[in-house]
């Protein structure tokens, strides 16, 4: 390559990781749904403070992208690559259904923009792997929106852990469950907007994306949460945030294997293709085992908890504590932790913010992202095929039970 080539090629992939003299950040807006208009909320309220502002938005159905352009101040745009082209865009937020996160963060990386991307970070393992070694060659940072991270309750237990206050640690487990009234992730909480019409306001093929191909199905655009060519359901909306919670308390990396249960017990009759009751327990090299609860038909709580050999440690909306266990009230304080951060948008952006003004640590960093998309895309596939799962160096496979 020539010298005014490389000279091409280095200002695409570090143009917008320049930030002004003023430290002013360019954010562009990717996905205009109901978590990415929570977003947008956040952003707006805070970016007067935290000197940034939104370049642009992005979303296939004219509507919801005409509805941001509105809340943000930011240019409408149609396909998520003519934003990407925008120089002035330091960052990007990609809050689109699941099967679109890779690529897009991809394609953001290759662009020179820092990402924050939604969780899961990616839909698959395979993905997830390939988009690590891009952030890592991209010298980029991207953060992943498991929001609870910026809670730092859970890097101080993991603090304690190491300094050998419970012992060895054999049993963790944590709950996310809710309980729907007629049918899960649909109702009015999910409704179906009767003016999306494929063709004239909106790119039904561009949504669908990477995913096999199909006619219109208002269902599956408005409540994709619940069909596996779009998402992990329970595993990949709700235990992400729980079983990162525990990865990052623990300092866990892969699991070793992973089996996981459940089914469509309540809501039988419902189009989801995703279970309604959903459990997993994943066993980690040496210990301990995670055990992750849910269902959506029932929201009755478990104590979020750590259990070692000498004390336990509870979460609690403010925190933490950790108790003794009998043998062991001589040789272990009782220890209370109140939180100063917490499960935040506005913090999560903020951090990530940072990471790029003064190269801060990200609160859930590409690896840590990678984590908890291995362990929940494990449980979907055991559930899927009814099998005992094993992760043997860097791929998933059938174990023995």
């Amino acid at each position: 390559m020539g010298a005014a080539g490389a000279a091409s090629l280095l200002s695409a992939r570090s143009y917008s990781a320049i930030v002004g003299a003023n430290d002013r950040l360019r954010i562009g807006v990717i996905g205009a749904g109901g978590m990415a208009t929570n977003h947008m909320k956040a952003l707006v309220k805070m970016r007067a403070g935290d000197n940034f502002s939104i370049e642009s938005v992005c979303d296939v159905y004219t509507k919801r992208r005409d509805i941001a352009a509105q809340l943000t101040g930011g240019k409408p745009v149609d396909d998520y690559r003519t934003l990407l082209q925008n120089k002035d865009i330091d960052y990007v937020l990609i809050a689109t259904p699941e099967h679109w996160h890779f690529q897009m963060a991809m394609d953001a990386l290759d662009a020179g923009k820092h990402v924050y991307v939604e969780k899961p970070m990616t839909h698959t393992i395979e993905q997830s792997q390939k988009l690590v070694r891009k952030v890592q060659s991209s010298g980029r940072k991207l953060q992943v929106g498991v929001q609870g991270m910026s809670d730092e309750s859970y890097a101080v237990a993991n603090e304690h852990i190491k300094a050998g206050e419970l012992g060895t640690i054999v049993l963790a487990q944590i709950d996310y469950s809710r309980n729907y009234q007629g049918d899960f992730w649909a109702g009015n909480d999910y409704p179906i907007d009767a003016g999306a019409k494929p063709g004239v306001n909106l790119d039904w093929n561009a949504w669908l994306g990477p995913a096999p191909k199909r006619e219109w199905d208002p269902e599956r655009y408005f409540r994709w949460r619940r069909y596996w060519d779009y998402s992990g359901g329970i595993a990949s909306d709700l235990f992400i945030h729980r079983a990162t919670r525990l990865l990052k308390a623990m300092g866990l990396t892969y699991p070793q294997y992973v089996v996981a249960t459940g089914g469509k017990f309540e809501f039988k009759d419902s189009l989801a293709e995703i279970p309604d009751t959903f459990d997993v327990l994943a066993d980690f090299p040496g210990g301990p085992t995670m055990q992750l609860v849910s269902s959506m038909a029932n929201d009755a709580p478990i104590d979020h908890m750590i259990r070692g050999h000498k004390a336990t440690l509870y979460f609690s909306r403010t925190g933490f504590t950790i108790k003794p266990e009998k043998a062991s009230e001589n040789d272990v304080q009782p220890f209370t932790y109140e939180k100063k951060g917490a499960e935040d948008v506005t913090l999560h952006h903020r951090n990530l913010q940072q990471a790029i003004r003064t190269n801060a640590a990200l609160n859930c960093d590409c690896m840590l992202g990678m984590y908890g998309v291995v362990l929940c895309d494990m449980a979907v596939e055991s559930y899927r095929t009814r099998q005992y799962l094993q992760w043997s160096g860097d791929k998933v496979t059938v174990a023995k039970a």
